[in-house]
């Protein structure tokens, strides 16, 4: 590895640092509450060290927002065209890997989604919306895709997105890794939960159906 790479190496793991630290603070003391000293202070550093790394504190807040949305949309992303995928497995798919990052961040930023946009200036909310407009598209493309096949119901695909991503969401509110249902339990329960609300009996019929897995219990 060149020193060129070494370097870059450790500057994308300090950011890193940075971002996690960051999370848990503004979720522990709020956005507002939170200063560049504090951020510094957490990382063991003065606060000049953090502007190494980031121009202003709406800057961290935007990259741990970002960073969130593109590991939630990168491996969905395919599926907004595919049109000759089986929607339900299509919609499986996208439960599971929301769940997967929304589950894999620390819980203390369970909240940081529902205050962060109103802190973020017009520019850098924009981008995080038109995220979060793509992510929305694709599972509604895969919706509107499971009704023209007659797979699922003729509902308004729009706010069954919303409940399904809603679902997955705030489930960092309550989940407790030992309470007893493992992340995939929690993907299927919630994959078959919502199947049962929009699958047409005739998509049933023709075996447009998940595979049988152990019913959640909490």
């Amino acid at each position: 590895m060149s020193k060129q790479d070494s370097t870059k190496e450790v500057s994308n793991f300090r950011k890193k640092t940075i971002l996690a630290l960051a999370r848990h603070l503004f979720w522990q003391k709020g956005y507002n509450s939170v200063s560049m000293r504090d951020l510094a202070s957490a990382c063991g550093c003065q606060p000049a060290n953090l502007y190494n790394y980031f121009k202003t504190k709406e800057s961290i807040l935007f990259e741990a927002l970002k960073e969130e949305m593109e590991k939630i949309i990168q491996p969905i992303s395919h599926l907004e065209e595919a049109e000759d995928g089986n929607p339900v497995d299509q919609l499986r798919f996208i439960i599971s890997s929301h769940l997967s990052v929304t589950l894999s961040y620390r819980r203390s930023a369970k909240t940081l989604f529902d205050v962060a946009l109103g802190n973020l200036l017009p520019p850098n909310r924009e981008v995080i919306i038109s995220m979060r407009d793509t992510y929305d598209r694709i599972i509604r493309n895969v919706i509107r895709r499971g009704q023209k096949k007659g797979i699922f119901l003729p509902c308004d695909a729009k706010l069954v997105g919303f409940m399904i991503s809603s679902m997955v969401t705030r489930s960092r509110i309550w989940f407790q890794p030992k309470g007893g249902v493992t992340v995939d339990e929690l993907a299927d329960f919630i994959f078959r939960f919502s199947l049962r609300g929009i699958q047409t009996t005739e998509g049933v019929a023709k075996g447009h159906m998940a595979h049988p897995r152990a019913i959640v219990e909490t």
